[in-house]
């Protein structure tokens, strides 16, 4: 009898643990659901988001919603993640071209030397046997570059006016007429590159008698090049004189080191791609007829233009726009993703910028094969700035800097020939109070361009306004990270801040909610912008933003602020700069994904981090109530402030 109490005893208290067991998990389970919520509105509708004002001036008072100290860090199920750690701590190499970028003797005045505060810090970060990928060819091609800058600017102070045709500016538009090409082609020179919405429209007649033309973009060619690197080459192959040959469109890219790339058809037959360049197909769907004598009928001047579709069979296509004899009007232009071509009005192909072919690389258009050319244009070139004008220069110029410490220090990712961009945030939102106080200082971070007539319209740029720094390696996409790490040592060892933001120069910022957003709290450990907290490594070779298992093995990314506008506190920009300068942080390409990469192991190392989402950070375009608002014109930027000033209301201008 005593056992069988005894057992039942036992019994029912193995049922009490076992209900207790199953009522803290539905605790835990509900409070970490909950919590989970507030870092990720991509599973199911989640309730609204708490904003960064409202988090940043949470005073826990008695009823509120409090969830600010849960915020602070990571639930648990998120906080797993595998980083890359070293094998070997990364050694310090000699790098082609570095030592001329830092002991090429020039008498710098003390105000010349302010757009080069930064460069002067970074010469180990570039001596890294680890270092991003194009670092080596950046140097080398940065080495060129910055002597033949030197020799210019020393010549232009010896002579105080240049010869004309050495001092050329940076023109809106170019012109060529009337030139038939030949096997060497008909050129027409880009002085200054070429930048988003920039196009080239080439009108002529084909002559099916050679069979196909090409329209190339040729880069800035360096001494010991043979050739000019080839941005794109646009090859039409004509269905020849009795359309006897399928027409074909091709894209490609060419170097001197690399020779040809992979080739891009259209139409590409079977092709399974569908990645898109801006929201538009690499290659237009077309009808496709059999009978090549409906192909004649369909494309002559008389005929309306068959609509496109997305099925396409057998052969030839009846609105293929190059045909001999036929005049077209073909215009390339510069997206944010890739060259765009439209011939008479309608849209044909685009085509992604490949890695250290860009925009601003390309120097001339060169027209080669069977084409009667009419005319061929280039506009929406970037101007450089008239700076012999001066009304307003004084007004733009970055204002002194107070010896304390700055509130925040933004740092903007720039390239040499976005001239008209910055002039556009001069004007704009570097003109808040707390910008010409010099409570906030905003400073642009740029590479160096190929061509020296950007180079020195830049090095004037920064001399009249005092708010660029020259960065020692040619301006590459892929070595943007130097570029974020560059704002970091700015931020800790010169212009010493409590808050480091980085920013692009097509984006509008309102400084002022800025930093109400951020006033009067903990400053330690913040990262704060438009949070991604569930990501991972792109593996399709043909995605922008690919990542090789080489590269980065884990399978997901910790949480990590877009690139457009994010804000780290001083302690994590310090743990940053030593974390380089000692080589213990990787190097990785994505420079937004770095830094959460750096900030999660910053917190590895015990130290606490507020990961603050807010959705007022628009990666892309605008909405009401933004903090931030991305890939906006210059045009765009100057109406956002406009509004501002007069309705006193973030609204868009959409």
């Amino acid at each position: 009898m005593k056992k069988y109490l005894l057992s039942r005893k036992v019994g029912r208290k193995k049922w009490a643990g076992f209900l207790l067991i199953i009522a803290l998990g539905i605790i835990l389970f509900t409070r970490y659901s909950s919590v989970g919520k507030s870092y990720s509105s991509s599973v199911g509708e989640s309730p609204k988001k708490q904003s960064a004002f409202e988090f940043f001036n949470n005073n826990n008072n008695e009823g509120s919603n409090d969830v600010a100290d849960e915020n602070v860090k990571l639930p648990e199920s998120k906080s797993v993640v595998e980083l890359v750690t070293f094998k070997e701590k990364p050694r310090l190499i000699n790098v082609e071209g570095l030592n001329e970028l830092y002991s090429l003797n020039y008498n710098f005045s003390k105000e010349e030397s302010k757009a080069l505060l930064v460069w002067n810090k970074m010469r180990l970060l570039l001596s890294r046997s680890d270092g991003l990928n194009l670092t080596a060819q950046g140097v080398k091609e940065a080495a060129i570059a910055w002597n033949d800058l030197l020799l210019f600017i020393e010549k232009s102070k010896a002579t105080k006016s240049l010869d004309e045709k050495e001092n050329e500016d940076c023109p809106y538009s170019v012109t060529a007429f009337n030139a038939t090409t030949s096997r060497d082609g008909s050129n027409l020179r880009i002085p200054c590159g070429l930048v988003e919405d920039s196009s080239i429209t080439v009108i002529g007649i084909p002559d099916a008698k050679q069979e196909s033309f090409q329209i190339e973009l040729a880069g800035t060619k360096l001494p010991e090049e043979l050739k000019p690197p080839i941005v794109l080459n646009y090859n039409v192959i004509l269905p020849g004189e009795n359309l006897t040959k399928e027409p074909l469109i091709t894209q490609n890219t060419w170097t001197d080191e690399s020779g040809w790339s992979k080739v891009e058809k259209c139409p590409d037959h079977g092709s399974t791609d569908l990645i898109k360049v801006d929201g538009l197909v690499k290659c237009n769907a077309k009808i496709f007829r059999n009978n090549v004598e409906e192909i004649a009928n369909a494309t002559s001047p008389s005929s309306p233009i068959s609509a496109d579709v997305s099925n396409a069979s057998a052969y030839g296509t009846s609105n293929y726009p190059f045909l001999e004899g036929n005049p077209f009007t073909a215009t390339l232009w510069a997206g944010i993703e890739g060259f765009h071509m439209t011939v008479n009005g309608r849209h044909e192909t685009s085509f992604a910028y490949r890695e250290k072919l860009e925009p601003w690389l390309v120097s001339g258009v060169n027209v080669i094969g069977g084409l009667d050319i009419i005319s061929i244009l280039a506009k929406g070139l970037p101007v450089s700035n008239d700076l012999d004008l001066g009304f307003d220069v004084e007004d733009l110029k970055a204002p002194p800097t107070p010896k304390k410490r700055l509130v925040m220090l933004i740092g903007v990712f720039s390239t040499g020939n976005n001239f008209e961009r910055r002039m556009a945030l001069r004007r704009t939102w570097m003109q808040y109070e707390a910008v010409r106080s010099g409570e906030v200082a905003v400073r642009f971070f740029i590479g160096l361009d190929k061509n020296r007539q950007v180079n020195f319209e830049l090095w004037k740029e920064a001399q009249a306004y005092g708010d660029v720094q020259l960065l020692p390696f040619v301006d590459y996409y892929s070595l943007l990270t130097l570029k974020t790490i560059a704002i970091c040592i700015m931020g800790v060892k010169i212009l010493p801040a409590k808050y480091v933001m980085k920013t692009d120069d097509d984006a509008f910022v309102r400084i002022d909610q800025v930093l109400s957003s951020v006033k009067g709290k903990d400053p330690n450990g913040l990262l704060y912008g438009g949070i991604s907290f569930e990501s991972a490594p792109h593996r399709d070779k043909d995605n922008k933003w690919y990542i090789s298992v080489e590269e980065y093995p884990p399978s997901s990314y910790p949480p990590w602020a877009h690139g457009p506008g994010y804000i780290i506190s001083r302690d994590i920009a310090k743990f940053i700069v030593q974390g380089h300068q000692e080589r213990e942080l990787m190097l990785f390409k994505l420079e937004d994904v770095a830094v959460g990469i750096w900030v999660e192991e910053f917190r590895r190392k015990g130290n606490k981090v507020q990961y603050v989402d807010d959705d007022r950070f628009h990666n892309a375009g605008c909405d009401s109530d933004y903090i931030l608002a991305h890939y906006q014109t210059p045009r765009m930027v100057l109406c956002l402030w406009e509004k501002l000033q007069k309705e006193h209301e973030p609204n868009c201008c959409e």
